[in-house]
């Protein structure tokens, strides 16, 4: 693994578990949170992000029980199995290290450690957007999906369908994967079993996530009970694509 995707990887977990707000994501605020580590100070374990919005923020595209449900008892419950885990694993316990050799633990460290990582990723992806405004990507993100797929909509609908189309519970995701200095930026829609993501070892496609949408049932089944696709077309309204562009764009 690249020195690029480690340091990607600890500024994700100062990310989504110190719970900093959608809107202050960037090089400038991820360097000021150095002094965190990837633990909460509460004896060396993980603990739940806080959300940086309200449970009804999101509406109308999802719903505020869906929200409360998925953080307080979905989210949690990840982190609390995970802790479970990793009290008998006696080692490194940072991401990179983790997800570099998942593999080879424990099921439960994959299961709970994918589940806890992507919601962490996850909730800062998202935005309000009460009025359904025009939600487009912007700067060298915006730049490199044009590259990569010819145009915006051609994105959104191959993004759409691989997440419509994924069979059972997973992740549909928006991956950067390593490249030589100086070629274009490589780009590629990828999906991931139950709470697998790309920076594990047991993924086909390996990549740095830049955009991440759950697909499991929970996330939508209260308003929009079996129909996925009309999820992801609301999901589109909330997307946080300066916090895209920061994943994308940090080293």
């Amino acid at each position: 693994m690249g020195s690029d995707r480690r340091d990607f990887l600890k500024k994700t977990a100062l990310l989504g578990l110190t719970g900093l707000a959608a809107n202050l994501v960037s090089e400038e605020k991820l360097k000021a949170i150095q002094q965190f580590s990837e633990y909460s100070n509460d004896g060396g374990k993980f603990s739940l992000p806080a959300l940086p919005y309200a449970y009804n923020a999101l509406e109308p595209f999802i719903d505020a029980k869906t929200m409360e449900l998925h953080h307080t008892k979905h989210h949690q419950a990840y982190v609390d199995k995970l802790n479970k885990a990793l009290e008998t694993y006696k080692g490194d316990q940072s991401w990179n290290s983790l997800f570099s050799q998942i593999s080879t633990l424990d099921v439960s460290i994959r299961n709970n450690g994918g589940g806890h990582y992507n919601h962490s990723l996850f909730w800062p992806l998202l935005k309000p957007n009460s009025n359904g405004a025009a939600n487009m990507p912007g700067g060298t993100l915006a730049e490199a999906i044009n590259k990569n797929f010819k145009s915006f909509d051609d994105f959104k609908k191959e993004f759409s369908e691989k997440a419509t189309k994924h069979f059972g519970s997973g992740w549909c995701w928006l991956i950067l994967q390593d490249l030589t200095p100086g070629q274009t930026p490589i780009l590629k829609i990828i999906t991931t079993p139950n709470q697998d993501n790309p920076l594990m070892d047991i993924v086909a496609e390996r990549g740095k996530p830049v955009l991440a949408l759950d697909v499991w049932e929970h996330a939508y089944y209260l308003k929009y009970q079996n129909k996925r696709a009309d999820y992801i077309n609301g999901w589109w309204n909330l997307v946080n694509w300066e916090t895209a562009n920061n994943l994308y764009t940090s080293k």
